[in-house]
């Protein structure tokens, strides 16, 4: 017993990955030498009964305990019949020689550990404890208690071993799924976050630098002013994508608001802003000024309007979002000739949705009025959902598509 644990510590102390198995428990049947010498010494009273009936103990431990370290087989009809068989012959076998003959029941109790778990091995072991104490004590006499004591160690020690080492085990798969599934985390916040990024910023550049194209020939000084602009909006990106690459990029609806306020008039869209409510939370400012940043990329590249309105509201208990333009939303000519709306394919709005989801909020976007309406809301202080997104996607009204 004390070499099944040492070999089990120090499989643990290594990291080993490979499981236990039948091997492990072989070296008992050293045990059996006196019996073995008793049949080759012609001590036993019917040597080639003994033999057979050593045989047949022997076999039948084999195959118990390497089926006992898989589960399925170890549950399987065929090895509890095994047990019951080695029952039977480890008692016939002490009975008939007794001596060292009454060391098979502490194998039996190696293999009763192994095949029998919780919560039938309570009473296995003491089952099994009593048999051996009786056959023990009616051929040994009260000497013969030591057999049934350490029969009954053996089956719950042995069987301690193995349920520990195999809860490692859980234990070790469950802890490589959880980093397994972090990193798939990570790599989500992070694409989705790089998306936002230059989403918008690609997108006010590419507006601006059009802007100054069409006014370098009639307007020098605004065509240099949209330049500038985009030297600043580039700088800008390149210090959050260093913030987002460092996990700690922290969203300003404020600046949100300006930087969208500033990529609609670039667009040729009048921006229009209300706010009203308490301060926020900065996480939920942060959730809300991704919505403002998504939706203004959506308006200026999409929507073809000529008039946004950002209105941002609260109570105290919830906060809200409205951006509503007064585009064709998302209307499209199709090859066939007439309008069809496009439903919302993109990644930018369903991201935002699974954000909001996980901090307790809701986004709901589609066409109202003869526009486009994303709307937002979300706990005064919302849970952080900026590393953890949620697995309960909103779903969308049809619209035009995100980014």
């Amino acid at each position: 017993m004390a070499w099944l644990f040492k070999h089990h510590k120090v499989a643990c102390a290594a990291g080993e990955e490979r499981a236990p198995n039948g091997f492990s428990l072989l070296p008992w049947l050293l045990l059996g030498m006196g019996s073995l010498s008793n049949v080759f010494g012609g001590d036993a009273a019917d040597p080639l009964l003994g033999g057979l009936g050593l045989l047949t103990f022997n076999s039948l431990y084999i195959y118990v305990t390497f089926r006992s370290f898989t589960r399925q087989t170890r549950e399987a009809p065929s090895t509890r019949v095994a047990l019951v068989l080695m029952t039977g012959v480890t008692c016939a076998l002490a009975l008939a020689y007794g001596g060292t003959w009454l060391l098979f029941f502490p194998l039996l109790g190696l293999a009763t550990g192994a095949a029998v778990r919780f919560p039938h091995l309570r009473l296995a072991g003491a089952a099994l404890g009593v048999l051996a104490g009786a056959v023990a004590v009616s051929r040994d006499g009260w000497d013969g208690l030591g057999i049934a004591y350490a029969t009954w160690i053996s089956t719950m020690v042995t069987a301690a071993i193995l349920s520990l080492s195999d809860a490692v085990r859980q234990l070790r798969a469950a802890r490589e799924e959880l980093a397994h599934r972090a990193v798939e985390q990570e790599r989500l916040r992070f694409s989705r976050d790089l998306h936002d990024l230059l989403g918008h910023t690609l997108s006010v550049i590419v507006v601006k630098a059009e802007a100054a194209r069409r006014l370098t020939t009639r307007d020098v000084d605004a065509a240099q002013a949209q330049l500038v602009d985009i030297e600043s909006v580039g700088r800008q990106a390149l210090t959050e994508i260093r913030e987002a690459v460092t996990g700690y990029r922290q969203g300003s609806l404020s600046r949100e608001i300006d930087g969208a306020a500033s990529a609609l008039r670039a667009a040729g869209v009048e921006p229009v802003v209300r706010r009203s409510g308490p301060p926020l939370a900065p996480q939920t400012e942060a959730l809300l000024g991704w919505v403002v940043r998504e939706a203004a990329t959506n308006v200026v590249r999409h929507s073809g309007a000529s008039r946004c309105e950002i209105a941002v509201s609260g109570d105290g208990e919830r906060a809200r979002v409205t951006v509503t333009d007064d585009g064709g939303g998302g209307l499209s000519s199709s090859s066939g000739g007439g309008d069809r709306l496009r439903t919302s394919g993109g990644t930018g709005l369903r991201g935002l949705a699974e954000r909001l989801a996980a901090a307790g909020g809701t986004l709901t976007a589609g066409p109202e009025r003869g526009g486009f309406v994303v709307t937002a809301e979300l706990p005064a202080e919302a849970a952080d959902a900026m590393e953890e997104p949620g697995t309960d996607g909103v779903p969308l009204a049809a619209g035009r598509p995100a980014y």
